[in-house]
């Protein structure tokens, strides 16, 4: 019985192996699919940024000024 695992064990080596080899590939590939979607979204994302980063530079703008306007004069 012993004999006949250590066959069988054997006999699966080469399956395992190739098995690997296929979910090696299908996560390089499942990666790289990843990977370029990415792409898209960071210039999607960069851009949205952008408008976030001049709106407030806005706001900080008419901020300023309203502070400005109800501070008393310098002497």
């Amino acid at each position: 019985m012993v004999s006949r695992m250590d066959t069988a064990a054997v006999s699966m080596d080469p399956v395992l192996s190739k098995f690997k080899n296929k979910v090696l590939f299908i996560k390089s590939n499942l990666n790289a699919q990843a990977i370029a979607s990415l792409k898209g979204e960071e210039l999607k994302v960069g851009a949205d940024v952008d408008k976030l980063i001049k709106d407030m530079e806005a706001s900080i703008a008419q901020a300023d000024a309203f502070i400005a306007q109800i501070q008393p004069p310098k002497k």
